[in-house]
C-alpha cells in the first residue's frame, strides 16, 4: 500500500468521525443542558392562547370544506405563480398570441373552479348535533 492511499483514507475516516460528532453532538448537548426537573405544571401543557387548556382534540372536528378550501388555495396560489414568467416573456411573443396563451391558461384554471364548484366543494352544509338517545 502507498502512503498516498493511507492518507486518503485516514482522510475520509476523520471526515465520517467528524460527520458522526456533528450530527450526534446536539443531542449530547441537550442532554446534558436541560434542566433536570419541570419548574411549573403549565409548562407541560399545550399553549392554547394564554387559557387554560379543556377538553381533547376529539372535541372539535373540521369540516371537509375547510381542508377543500385549503387545498383549493394551494392549487390556484401555486398556478398562480406560473403567470411570472408569462408576463416576463410577453414582449418576445407577438401580442395575440401572447394574449390567446394567457386566455388559454386562465380558462383551464376557470375550469378546475368550475368543476369543483360542481362537484360541491364550495357548498357548506350545516350539520345538526347528533342527538343520542
Amino acid at each position: 500500500m502507498s502512503p498516498d492511499y493511507l492518507i486518503d483514507s485516514l482522510y475520509i475516516m476523520v471526515f465520517l468521525i467528524g460527520g458522526a460528532i456533528a450530527a450526534f453532538a446536539p443531542f449530547v448537548l441537550s442532554y446534558l443542558l436541560r434542566p433536570k426537573h419541570i419548574f411549573y405544571k403549565k409548562t407541560c401543557q399545550a399553549y392554547e392562547c394564554g387559557m387554560d387548556p379543556f377538553g381533547t382534540a376529539w372535541d372539535f372536528r373540521y369540516g371537509i370544506s375547510y381542508y377543500l378550501y385549503a387545498l383549493m388555495f394551494l392549487v390556484f396560489d401555486v398556478d398562480i405563480l406560473f403567470l411570472f414568467p408569462i408576463v416576463e416573456v410577453f414582449h418576445t411573443v407577438s401580442a395575440i398570441r401572447g394574449i390567446l396563451e394567457l386566455f388559454i391558461f386562465i380558462f383551464i384554471l376557470s375550469l378546475a373552479i368550475v368543476y369543483a364548484w360542481v362537484k360541491g366543494a364550495f357548498d357548506w352544509k350545516k350539520r345538526l348535533p347528533k342527538i343520542q338517545g
